[in-house]
């Protein structure tokens, strides 16, 4: 009884110490609201870019090109949005931050459930913000409201995953500056060589090679099946491996970082 007690107590103080990180990390977007603002902003502008300056000159088969490409747009938000945790990650350990943490009496897995939680919630405001702009301009979900809710939901789990992979290269870069441009630059191909702004058949043959098996793609063509219509089950299956496999390899790398940090 006492060993159950004990885990209870355990457990229940991992909440506490986990909803304190989260409210933390929640706190400061509010006490620095432009790094939410500015990145919002610049989804809009490029929402509106494509759309307006390059979605007529791009055959979509027919589809008006705001409908093909919101779906992808809500998972390049993900996407991005992850490089924000690598930065902010190499922020806290260049300021000490994290030793702090270590410190403390407090449970080592707190800061990353933390940082899980805070960003879902960052993910989820972005998509429906992205949403909410994209119905002014035309958008509109065509298979219902419980296949856009699990759009939505793919779409955050996929972040979730890319949170992990975000969250090692911050620890792992140790300098601002470094985890900056490591997120980017494997962001960058995976976005841009995919189905997200154009169909794939357009793209050079060993191109279409590399698109296909993209785990972009396979997000974006699940978000985009079930936000229009089409075959679900095979991008579905192929985005929660991809998602799985993310996950699968990187929480146990970034603990053992961690662990490992002098």
């Amino acid at each position: 009884m006492n060993a159950q007690a004990g885990i209870v107590r355990r457990f229940s103080e991992s909440v506490s110490d986990t909803i304190v990180m989260t409210r933390r990390d929640i706190l400061r977007y509010v006490r620095l609201p432009q790094l939410l603002v500015f990145n919002t902003i610049l989804y809009v502008v490029l929402l509106l870019l494509f759309t307006y300056v390059f979605g007529g000159a791009i055959n979509t088969g027919g589809v008006d090109y705001i409908q093909f490409l919101l779906p992808g747009f809500l998972v390049q938000t993900v996407v991005f949005g992850s490089t924000q945790t690598s930065v902010g990650i190499a922020e806290d350990l260049s300021k000490g931050i994290i030793d702090r943490y270590r410190s403390l009496p407090i449970a080592r897995s707190a800061f990353f459930n933390g940082r899980i939680i805070s960003d879902a919630l960052r993910y989820a405001m972005v998509i429906l913000l992205m949403i909410g702009i994209g119905s002014a301009m035309g958008f509109r979900f065509e298979n219902g409201a419980a296949y856009a809710a699990a759009a939505v939901g793919l779409t955050i789990l996929f972040g979730l995953a890319l949170t992990w992979l975000a969250v090692f290269i911050g620890i792992s870069s140790r300098n601002v500056e470094t985890a900056q441009v490591a997120g980017f630059v494997w962001v960058f191909p995976l976005v841009f060589a995919s189905s997200l702004f154009v169909p794939i058949e357009t793209m050079p043959g060993w191109l279409q090679a590399f698109a296909k098996i993209n785990p972009v793609t396979t997000v974006v063509d699940t978000v985009r099946a079930l936000s229009l219509g089409g075959e679900i089950v095979s991008p579905l299956w192929k985005m929660l491996a991809w998602s799985g496999g993310l996950m699968l390899l990187f929480i146990p790398l970034t603990i053992r970082r961690y662990r490992l940090m002098s």
